[in-house]
C-alpha cells in the first residue's frame, strides 16, 4: 500500500475521525452542551449567529456536492475512496451546523426559509462557480476549487470563529475544533494529489488560474458583506464583551488582532490576508501561479 492510500484510506479516516476526534460527541459537542443563555436571551446576539451560522451552512452544502459529484471523476481508487470519506464529513458538516439553527431557536419547519433569507450572495455564486467545474467532470478543476480554494477559505473562517467562541461558548468551539480537523485532511488531499496532475496537463494553468482569481474574488466579496455589512455590529461587540467580562475572560486574539476590540474592517482585512496569503503558498505547491482577485 503507497503512502498516499494509507494516509488518505478509509481505515485511516475510521480511526482518526469517528473513532477519534468525534468519538463521544453529538452534533459535533458533548452530549448535554448548551448555547450560552446570554445568548439565547438577547435578539441581537442570537440574529447574529443564525446569520452567520447560515453561511456556514451554504458553504458546507456546497462542499458535499462538490465532494460527491467528484467521486466518478476521480481517476484512481484511492481517490475515490478518500473523496467518499470528505463526503461524509461534508453531509455532517451540513447537519451539524443545521442542528446548530435549531439550537438557536429556528423551527425545523421554517429553515430553509431562513437559509434562503440570510444566504449570502457571493458565497452562492461562488459555489456556482464550483459546482460548474464539478458538472462538467473536470477533476482538476473540481479538486482545486473544492479542497483548496473553498476548503482552504473555511479551514481559516472555522479558526477564527473558533478562537472568538471556544472560551465563550464552549458547544459552538467544540463543534468547530471537529470540523477543523476534517478541513485539514482535505486540504492535505487537494495539495498531495493534485500536483502530479497539473504538471501532466501543463496546458490547464490558465483555466485554474482564472477559475482562482473568480472565486477568489466571491469570496473577498462575502467576506465584505460580513463585516461590513452586519446589522447591530457595535451592539453585538459590546454584548459578547459584556459576557466575557461577566465570566472573567480575556478578548480572544487570531491572526495578531484582538478580536473582541478590533473594527469589522480590521477583521475583514486580517481574515482576507490570511487566506490569500495561505492561498499563494498552496497554489506555489501544486505548481499554480496565485492570480490576484480584485477587492471589492
Amino acid at each position: 500500500m503507497t503512502d498516499f492510500l494509507r494516509a488518505y484510506s478509509i481505515q485511516q479516516w475510521l480511526e482518526s475521525a469517528p473513532q477519534g476526534y468525534l468519538e463521544d460527541t453529538q452534533y459535533g459537542h458533548a452530549a448535554g452542551e448548551k448555547e450560552p443563555a446570554p445568548l439565547m436571551e438577547n435578539d441581537a446576539l442570537r440574529e447574529q449567529a443564525i446569520r452567520s451560522t447560515v453561511q456556514l451552512v451554504v458553504g458546507e452544502r456546497c462542499a458535499l456536492a462538490a465532494s460527491s459529484g467528484l467521486i466518478n471523476s476521480a481517476p484512481d481508487e484511492g481517490s475515490k475512496r478518500f473523496l467518499a470519506t470528505q463526503t461524509l464529513d461534508e453531509a455532517r458538516h451540513v447537519e451539524v451546523f443545521t442542528q446548530r439553527l435549531v439550537d438557536l431557536g429556528v423551527h425545523r419547519t421554517k429553515l430553509e426559509d431562513v437559509i434562503r433569507l440570510h444566504a449570502n450572495p457571493n458565497l452562492v455564486k461562488f459555489a456556482e462557480l464550483l459546482l460548474e467545474q464539478v458538472d462538467k467532470k473536470d477533476f482538476i478543476a473540481g479538486v482545486v476549487g473544492q479542497n483548496v480554494i473553498l476548503e482552504g477559505m473555511a479551514f481559516h473562517v472555522f479558526e477564527m470563529l473558533h478562537a472568538a467562541n471556544k472560551d465563550l461558548n464552549p458547544k459552538f468551539g467544540h463543534t468547530l475544533s471537529g470540523t477543523i480537523a476534517d478541513e485539514r485532511r482535505h486540504v492535505g488531499f487537494g495539495e498531495n494529489r493534485i500536483g502530479s496532475w497539473i504538471s501532466q496537463r501543463p496546458e490547464r494553468k490558465g483555466d485554474i488560474e482564472r477559475m482562482q482569481r473568480e472565486m477568489s474574488y466571491y469570496m473577498l466579496a462575502t467576506f465584505a458583506d460580513a463585516f461590513r455589512d452586519a446589522p447591530d455590529q457595535e451592539e453585538v461587540n459590546r454584548l459578547r464583551s459584556n459576557m466575557r467580562r461577566d465570566a472573567g475572560q480575556e478578548n480572544p486574539e487570531w491572526g495578531g488582532v484582538d478580536l473582541a476590540a478590533s473594527s469589522p474592517e480590521e477583521l475583514e482585512g486580517v481574515l482576507a490576508d490570511t487566506v490569500l496569503r495561505e492561498f499563494k503558498i498552496r497554489l506555489e505547491r501544486i505548481g499554480v501561479e496565485y492570480q490576484t482577485p480584485l477587492r471589492p
